[in-house]
């Protein structure tokens, strides 16, 4: 069976990488690089009898695992976007929350913007052709073992997997220097396996091992995109079955007369009852996690005003800090980053904030942490981003002592 692999960019003029694989040969049948996405047109005709799959850049994809509070069903994994809201910066009705795997009580959950899904789809649609499936690049690597890292290059950019549901993409300098700061945090040197030509001999406690096939990069991870049985295609974007011409033909009056048949039927009963249980589900959630962020909140009627309350009790009760006090003392620190606030959450008892920053590149957020560690505040810095032209990063920053 062949296959279209296409690897597409964030945005329209990124180069385009493409390959026709042969999965019982195991070999490279065909394989290019497009200007544009505006070339994508060129592709059509190899697009026939044969399976497309769609990578897209890792960057784009915030790939992340959720502890819920019992195992995992569908209820549950519709809260997940209200848990992680407070993580994210932008609001959760621009985002696409798509599901991974599951084990015990975890979810993984891949979340992308519906900007850039359509984006992409609009692409492929106006090339002629869909995609059967979807899929971060990152998770096209085959899965390391032994907390064994797997890195490839294609073009410009580094593509790294760290995990089964973990990784990191972008321009290969920047990449290279978040794989170095990572590597020296880890107490035994770490052990990367190269798919294509890469020199990380010079990165200190990573240990280097070559793996190279003699296929274009985008070859390598059609060879390996089988075993991936994730795809972004879920829920409004699944793809819809090809309809047959008699379908075709009789689409328009049996839809017409299924329209009739549930207007009299009782149209208006069955949306009372959906809106009845949506109602419901909604009010079951939000009490979840009101009680999961004030576990101590007792009974109450009006959700709204009680946890106005809960809000100006904790505020009250802090040690004297307050978010205003150290957002002053770290003015010196963001006048000489230059980084942006994108989200800031305030912990009074823990005298923390928690915050989502954007700047310009890596030194940014580094240059912000150790003003900030200057000035006598604890800075410990958590997962780091590339996206366009800017990284974004989020900190946990205590109290001056």
């Amino acid at each position: 069976m062949e296959q279209l692999v296409v690897r597409l960019g964030t945005n329209l003029h990124d180069p385009v990488h493409w390959v026709v694989w042969s999965a019982p040969s195991q070999e490279v049948i065909a394989s290019g690089e497009l200007a544009s996405a505006d070339a994508l047109i060129s592709l059509g005709e190899r697009t026939s009898l044969r399976r497309a799959i769609v990578l897209v850049p890792g960057a784009d994809v915030r790939l992340c695992n959720v502890t819920l509070p019992g195992k995992v069903n569908r209820k549950l994994q519709n809260a997940i976007p209200f848990m992680l809201e407070d993580e994210l910066a932008e609001d959760i009705g621009d985002l696409f929350f798509a599901m991974g795997p599951s084990r015990g009580t975890e979810q993984s959950v891949a979340i992308v913007s519906h900007r850039q899904m359509a984006k992409w789809q609009g692409w492929l649609e106006d090339a002629g052709f869909t995609a059967d499936v979807i899929l971060p690049d990152i998770l096209a690597l085959p899965q390391p073992e032994n907390d064994q890292w797997v890195a490839l290059t294609v073009g410009e950019q580094l593509i790294v997997r760290q995990g089964p549901w973990q990784g990191m993409q972008g321009e290969q300098a920047f990449i290279t220097g978040v794989l170095a700061l990572q590597a020296k945090a880890q107490p035994e040197p770490v052990n990367l396996s190269a798919l294509t030509d890469i020199d990380l001999h010079a990165v200190p406690n990573i240990h280097q091992q070559a793996h190279n096939d003699d296929v274009p990069a985008i070859g390598v991870l059609a060879k390996h995109v089988g075993k991936a049985s994730f795809n972004l295609l879920q829920g409004q974007y699944k793809p819809k079955k090809q309809h047959n011409q008699v379908w075709q033909a009789w689409r328009v009056p049996l839809i017409l007369l299924a329209l009739v048949i549930v207007l009299t039927i009782g149209d208006k009963t069955l949306r009372l009852n959906q809106l009845q249980q949506q109602n419901a589900d909604l009010t079951t959630q939000i009490d979840a996690l009101v009680k999961q962020g004030f576990p101590d909140i007792g009974t109450y009627r009006n959700v709204r005003l009680k946890v106005q309350q809960e809000m100006q009790r904790l505020e009250q009760s802090g040690d004297g800090s307050s978010l205003l006090v150290m957002l002053s003392q770290l003015n010196t620190a963001f006048a000489a980053s230059n980084i942006t606030p994108q989200t800031l959450r305030f912990d009074a008892n823990r005298t923390e904030i928690r915050m989502q920053a954007q700047g310009k590149d890596f030194n940014a957020l580094d240059t912000f942490k150790r003003s900030a560690e200057a000035a006598g505040f604890t800075v410990e810095q958590g997962a780091i981003n590339n996206r366009d032209d800017t990284v974004i990063g989020t900190m946990n920053i205590r109290g001056a002592s």
